[in-house]
């Protein structure tokens, strides 16, 4: 009979157990944590009140919840006010709980070095405890305080208190330590979800500030990046605005040469006047001289009217030639004579107009190569090329392409109605591998096809797409193409130039191209000697 009672006796203290351990894991937020435990208390060891607190780094104690039994807190009510309330003191104006503490000397610290609950029987005897007063001050008669432990992390301490008579004793401290495992847990749980939620909100807030950081220095109109060669076009581009100066852009397809010249225009006295662009490729010889200049009616068949020509639309604006390098050789004499003289006469007609409008002009072609071919003038070369401009492909500022992705991703997915919270890894890794012959276009061609085609939050590049993005050049296997190895010592020369004009020609040091790599120094200079690189051409200045 006896042995049955034991074994009934066990069960009820299990149960009892396991209902603590269930009240102190129902909730994250620690107030309503002590009163799901204080309620669970009361078949185990009865008390009037609990509190927490923690122990930082730093050696400080901070109070972190503390709930009275039977003392709802009203509506609208902080702890503050309750304590205050309650307990007839005021805590420090803003504050919802009394101030941090040191540790020294305080039944804290005792319990911590113990690794043992503390009793104490009656808080009006004599002690040497530190913190003592502020447990009077809240009405405690008697406690239990047990040190909360995960491991050999020391969280901090949970008090167990009564304000009336019967005192808690010996018993009531072994029950309460035996019962205070599951709170430590919850207590840490409580801990680190407070630390995720502080790190999410600030992580939120810094992600505000960097995209406005991007928004007013990394994106110049629709220019993304913040790479060093991008930077170094930039400041080019916010110097020769403020002029008049005649610029020529020049830089490999899909580059984003149209961008620069808008953001030219619309930083210059003349952002309020037009902005004409012509691309002197996507024209026939026989119209492009009628498309810049006019014409008058009956020029030539089909002139049925007179029709006023580019330049003249570009008055007090900007006109922007692109691909320039494609001008017939006829135009490029009358273009001239409007970079000399200001002036240009209609097709057809013997009025001299005179235009002041700024020009603006592009190329992917090399006007050098084409100079010396005879295919374009000297003369008008050198009017073209007061102030160049290069810029620099996509393969020399790998660092833009995650941004760049993100910025395509964010402007086809409003139009396709989405909206994507990440990248898929393996995709940004080939992205940024990929040389990009098409430059930023081809980038962009290829975010909008995986827009249409992910599904999801997350943006992942189609396989098929992915099976293009590989490095130029072929296998082996393929007739005439390049072995693996030789492509692999392209891409590494690719890699080693993109770094060393990012960092200026400049291999050591925080800011040189050996630590962007990853490689020591010397490394760096034998790969430099082997792939016959000439580092000083990306010094700068």
């Amino acid at each position: 009979m006896a042995k049955g009672n034991t074994q009934v006796g066990q069960d009820s203290y299990y149960r009892r157990l396991l209902q603590v351990t269930e009240a102190a894991n129902a909730h994250l937020d620690l107030t309503q944590m002590l009163e799901s435990l204080a309620g669970a208390l009361e078949s185990v060891v009865p008390v009037d009140g609990v509190g927490v607190v923690a122990v930082g780094a730093d050696g400080m104690i901070t109070p972190l919840s503390i709930h009275i039994v039977d003392t709802p807190r009203q509506p609208g009510e902080t702890v503050a006010q309750t304590i205050e309330r309650v307990f007839g003191f005021s805590v420090l104006e803003g504050e919802s709980l009394p101030p941090p503490r040191p540790i020294a000397g305080t039944t804290t610290e005792h319990v911590r070095d113990t690794r043992a609950p503390l009793l104490c029987h009656d808080t009006s005897a004599p002690t040497t405890f530190t913190d003592m007063q502020s447990i009077v001050d809240v009405g405690t008669r008697s406690f239990v305080c047990v040190p909360l432990f995960v491991r050999d992390w020391f969280l901090g301490a949970v008090y167990f208190v009564r304000r009336k008579p019967p005192a808690l004793n010996e018993l009531d401290a072994r029950n309460l330590a035996e019962v205070t495992p599951p709170v430590a847990a919850a207590v840490g749980n409580s801990l680190a979800f407070g630390e995720i939620m502080r790190l999410r909100d600030r992580l939120a807030q810094e992600v505000v500030i960097l995209r406005e950081a991007v928004d007013t220095q990394g994106m110049f109109e629709e220019i993304v990046g913040s790479s060093p060669p991008l930077r170094e076009v930039l400041a080019n581009v916010q110097m020769v605005a403020a002029t008049d100066t005649t610029v020529l852009v020049l830089g490999e397809t899909g580059t984003g040469k149209e961008l620069i010249a808008r953001a030219i225009h619309k930083r210059s006295s003349r952002a309020t006047g037009p902005l004409i662009t012509v691309n002197c490729a996507a024209l026939p010889g026989t119209l492009i001289a009628s498309e810049l200049f006019g014409h008058e009616r009956g020029a030539f068949t089909g002139a049925l009217q007179r029709r006023l020509g580019r330049f003249e639309m570009a008055a007090d604006g900007t006109i922007f030639l692109d691909e320039i390098g494609d001008l017939p050789a006829d135009v490029q004499i009358a273009l001239l004579r409007v970079l000399q003289e200001r002036q240009f006469e209609r097709v057809g007609g013997t009025q001299v107009i005179r235009t002041n409008a700024r020009i603006v002009a592009a190329t992917h072609r090399d006007l050098h190569a084409a100079v010396a071919a005879g295919t374009f003038r000297s003369d008008l070369f050198f009017r073209l090329n007061v102030f160049p401009i290069e810029m620099p492909p996509l393969r020399n500022r790998r660092e833009d392409i995650p941004l760049l992705v993100e910025y395509f991703a964010q402007r086809h997915g409003q139009r396709a109605g989405r909206h994507y919270r990440s990248v898929d890894a393996a995709s940004m890794r080939k992205l940024v591998a990929y040389r990009w012959p098409g430059n930023v276009r081809e980038l962009e061609n290829v975010i909008e096809r995986a827009v249409i085609l992910s599904t999801g939050d997350r943006l992942a590049i189609d396989e098929h797409a992915l099976k293009g993005l590989r490095v130029p050049g072929g296998s082996a296997s393929q007739g005439g193409g390049t072995s693996l190895r030789a492509s692999m010592r392209e891409a590494e020369r690719e890699l080693i130039e993109a770094s060393l004009s990012a960092s200026a020609g400049r291999v050591s040091g925080p800011a040189g191209a050996a630590h962007r790599l990853g490689l020591p120094p010397s490394t760096l200079e034998r790969k430099i000697r082997f792939h016959q690189i000439d580092k000083y051409r990306f010094r700068r200045g």
